[in-house]
């Protein structure tokens, strides 16, 4: 009998979580079975945070559940023959450091994942985050060649592939956040234009001075304030992608506009908010891609490791404070 160890939200989250608000828990496994669904005994090796899970406890869960979330997993015992042990998953089984599963809600790693590739990357940039910004791109902003877009959040783990994947689709890039280290490291890898919006005198002005003729595509990953003046600066017919809206999410009384209907109407924008779930029968296609790009290089990826499963309540707090640079993973 294995003994597991689980975040439990203890209490919903009022405004910014705290750590007072998880619980850590100890939970015995049962022993696996031939018959059922106790088939895999596995151990989570990766964790994932991230912003969505913020809006979605409130939505999705009740005090007292294990907190939602991903994590790349191995498997140390099995009755399924289609996962051998050693094998490494992706699974959706919330923060806890062993599960019992039957394999049908696991995802091996793609076939062609190199041994040197770090397999956390398979929760970022090769992951869900990466998948969103895929997606977002590809089938929301319908991104052409020679175009402008722009990207909010840029240095996070869904902004930073945006801006990668606009520029190997042949786009000017623009991308904002909140750190000078952030914004150096956005030049780094290949953004045309950056800056940090905490430090500009005036979004307005630093969003014209970065594209004076405007934006054909923006990848909103911040909604609020951002967005408002945003969409001023869009061309005739451009198109937004709503990804998230991270600077609301923490709201204990919601933001009052200003609104958009009037900047839509005029310019004829198109705007459609999205989850990465849409595209579920295309994963492999997206994954494939993603995969290779990584490899070739073309998309670089920067992880901000947290050492140890007790440590996931102050990774996410960090997450949401944009105290990461890339993807924010835990490490058990």
């Amino acid at each position: 009998m294995v003994t597991a160890k689980a975040w439990v939200l203890k209490k919903h989250f009022e405004g910014f979580p705290k750590t007072s608000d998880f619980d850590l828990k100890t939970i015995e496994l049962p022993n696996l079975k031939d018959g059922g669904k106790r088939k895999l005994l596995l151990e989570s090796v990766f964790l994932s945070v991230d912003p969505y899970m913020r809006p979605y406890s409130r939505r999705d869960m009740k005090e007292g559940d294990i907190m939602i979330g991903t994590q790349v997993a191995r498997t140390v015992e099995s009755k399924n023959p289609a996962f051998t042990v050693g094998t490494f998953v992706v699974a959706r089984s919330g923060w806890r450091t062993h599960f019992i599963s039957d394999g049908k809600d696991l995802q091996l790693l793609p076939s062609s994942w190199p041994e040197s590739l770090p397999k956390s990357l398979a929760l970022g940039a090769v992951g869900m985050p990466g998948l969103t910004a895929y997606f977002g791109l590809l089938e929301v902003c319908k991104m052409k060649p020679g175009e402008t877009v722009l990207v909010n959040a840029a240095a996070g783990a869904v902004g930073s592939v945006v801006g990668q994947l606009a520029k190997i689709g042949g786009c000017k890039v623009v991308g904002c956040a909140g750190s000078d280290a952030k914004v150096a490291y956005l030049k780094k890898i290949g953004f045309d234009e950056a800056f940090n919006y905490k430090t500009v005198t005036s979004l307005d002005e630093a969003l014209r001075k970065a594209s004076p003729d405007g934006y054909d595509c923006f990848f909103d990953n911040v909604g609020g304030k951002f967005a408002s003046i945003a969409i001023n600066h869009m061309k005739k017919y451009g198109r937004i992608a709503v990804c998230g809206a991270i600077s609301q999410y923490n709201d204990s009384v919601p933001q009052q506009g200003p609104y958009m209907q009037v900047p839509m109407i005029f310019k004829e924008l198109q705007m459609e908010g999205f989850i990465v779930t849409r595209w579920n029968n295309r994963r492999e296609e997206g994954l494939k891609a993603l995969l290779k790009w990584v490899v070739e290089g073309k998309v670089k990826c920067h992880e901000q490791v947290t050492e140890g499963f007790e440590n996931m309540p102050m990774a996410f707090i960090g997450m949401l404070k944009g105290e990461n640079l890339g993807k924010a993973i835990v490490k058990v």
